[in-house]
């Protein structure tokens, strides 16, 4: 059945080319797809008598794009913190992993959604195992995710190791273009250092053969470029340049300890990467050279990593953090202004996805997935620029609405597709055993 809504007398900030803000906007959706975006007014007379929502004093923005996160570690907020990333991982997180079912990574993933969706979020780039549960999850939440099973390659369980990875491609088989065309798939080899050269070319020549895309992790610690250098020679981005990954359409992770060569390197082979400053800051894992990255070239979208490490999956912090952080350690307060910031968590995320087509911006023809704040709680007052306030004062307490593909997914500040009051209570029960689990 075909359904139109005007949305009108908003703030409507574009994000397009231009980065047009319309101060009094308005814009049409038909079913799946913004019809136009203009000026309040001066709509085409046919949708002057549809269902319209009035947003006087809000702000229409594009979805958030988380560009990389491990959704189902919400199950493990709170439980490893203040810890070195490979003390965290080998002492805490795997241990605790190594417990984790299909049904446990199916409503920690329920339960992330819910978070992303509040904070505006309506885009997640997620690696993690037992992808079946987050699939799952992505289609009954109604949000729009990039999905990869994490690979490990090891000597010792090299027969393992090949039976993960054509798990990994069964799964994108099943599951590309899953949820009615919400769920996009790819494969994830977890890093240089989890994934000897043997095994990446594995998967390397499994993403060819099956045209996927990749998403992995690169340079996030200087025990992960001492451990490169020391095994291969290099650093990780030289490595992964070697056994052939950038030939494939490649989201890489952190890049935190880069140098210029590593950046051209990423630049000449179109490698997207996924900021995650919140996660970088809290490990102590560094500062990436994020405006030598876009100087160069590189597409750069922002990521919150898992809710383990950061602790929250607030795509809104995460913009503000990028724009603070930056003016912080390069003594420029102009380094990552406000609209460039929103640009990595809009437009830039979908472009470091490879679906800028599709979503990102505000635009006639794309899908209309968009997100309502409000800006009369005091936070949000005056409005002299409303990305500004946007980056800077806004947190998810004020978005009202959320829109995937024309559907809203959060309406008047309530989940829409799921019980999430029951989800959070299972949630709960499944966190404490495993943590009482992992103990044992």
């Amino acid at each position: 059945m075909s359904r139109r809504i005007l949305l009108s007398n908003a703030v409507v900030v574009t994000m397009d080319a231009e980065r047009r803000v319309i101060h009094t906007g308005s814009i049409g959706i038909d079913n799946d797809t913004i019809a136009f975006v203009c000026e309040t007014g001066a709509e085409p007379v046919e949708w002057r008598h549809v269902e319209t929502w009035d947003l006087a004093g809000r702000v229409v923005i594009p979805g958030l794009i988380n560009t990389h996160t491990h959704a189902a570690m919400t199950l493990l907020r709170g439980y490893a913190d203040d810890m070195a990333l490979m003390e965290w991982l080998e002492k805490k997180i795997w241990p605790f992993e190594a417990h984790l079912t299909p049904d446990d990574v199916y409503i920690g993933a329920l339960v992330a959604c819910a978070e992303m969706i509040r904070s505006g979020t309506t885009v997640f780039a997620d690696m993690y195992f037992h992808m079946e549960g987050v699939a799952k999850a992505v289609a009954e939440s109604g949000i729009r995710a990039s999905l990869s099973r994490g690979l490990i390659g090891t000597a010792a369980q090299a027969g393992e190791d090949d039976e993960a990875l054509r798990e990994a491609v069964r799964f994108c088989e099943r599951w590309q273009g899953g949820a009615n065309g919400r769920i996009t798939t790819c494969l994830a080899p977890h890093a240089p250092y989890t994934c000897p050269p043997p095994f990446l070319e594995k998967v390397v020549d499994a993403a060819s053969a099956h045209d996927l895309s990749i998403h992995t992790h690169i340079s996030e610690t200087k025990d992960e470029m001492a451990q490169i250098a020391r095994t291969y020679g290099g650093s990780p981005v030289k490595y992964m340049l070697r056994h052939g990954v950038f030939k494939r359409p490649t989201l890489a992770a952190h890049c935190v300890h880069l140098d210029d060569e590593d950046i051209d390197i990423l630049a000449d082979n179109a490698v997207a990467v996924a900021h995650n400053p919140g996660s970088n800051m809290k490990l102590a894992s560094g500062v990436a050279p994020v405006t030598k990255m876009r100087d160069r070239g590189v597409v750069v979208g922002l990521g919150t990593d898992g809710a383990s490490s950061n602790n929250n999956l607030d795509m809104i912090e995460e913009a503000r953090l990028a724009a603070l952080l930056h003016k912080a350690v390069l003594f420029d307060p102009t380094a990552i202004p406000a609209m460039d910031a929103l640009a990595m968590a809009t437009i830039d995320g979908a472009k470091a996805l490879r679906m800028d087509d599709q979503v990102g911006s505000l635009e006639a023809g794309k899908q209309a997935d968009l997100v309502v704040l409000s800006t009369r709680r005091p936070n949000m007052a005056p409005l002299f620029d409303p990305v500004s306030n946007i980056v800077y004062s806004s947190n998810p307490g004020d978005i009202e609405h959320v829109f995937v593909r024309g559907e809203f997914v959060l309406r008047d500040g309530k989940i829409v597709a799921f019980d999430e009051s029951r989800a959070i209570e299972e949630f709960r029960s499944r966190s404490a055993r495993l943590a009482q689990e992992a103990k044992s």
